[in-house]
């Protein structure tokens, strides 16, 4: 599981990289409003992420998966990242308005620290369980050997 959660934290450093940087473009040289900015560079962060995993970290379960598929695939991936934003606001909500912890380190902290923490393992259960899952081999098809393959290496290999 080590080089999975490896691949994954990659991708979503990239994904938080593409976010940040089209978000401070976006609100800055574009002069587009926070609200708009933040939701491009949130799509944008997403469809990174989901090529990052689709490449590399789930390439293999990726792989066996074409056309209408792909696009539901990447819908459940954008949903689960849209519920990781959930959790962060949930965080931040609760601190400042729950609690009263209204300083900006108490923002960030709740927001930035925790939330983003436990979204991360959220967006790593569904990424894994829900978006790229395992196929399950039929009943009486484990172990079995594809007609024409014996199984066996060729010497010298």
């Amino acid at each position: 599981m080590l080089p999975e959660a490896a691949g994954f934290a990659l991708a979503g450093l990239a994904a938080y990289a593409a976010d940040l940087g089209l978000f401070l473009w976006l609100r800055g040289p574009a002069g587009l409003g926070p609200l708009t900015a933040k939701t491009l560079s949130f799509a944008a962060g997403c469809t990174v992420a989901y090529l990052g995993n689709a490449i590399g970290t789930y390439r293999r379960r990726a792989a066996a998966v074409g056309g209408v598929r792909r696009v539901r695939r990447f819908a459940v991936f954008f949903a689960v990242n849209v519920a990781g934003a959930l959790v962060q606001l949930l965080c931040l909500a609760l601190s400042h308005y729950g609690l009263g912890l209204t300083s900006a380190r108490a923002d960030a902290v709740s927001g930035a620290g925790i939330g983003m923490a436990l979204a991360t393992c959220l967006r790593f259960w569904g990424t894994r369980t829900l978006v790229f899952r395992a196929e399950r081999v039929p009943e009486g098809e484990a172990g079995r050997v594809p007609a024409g393959e014996t199984g066996q290496v060729p010497a010298g290999e």
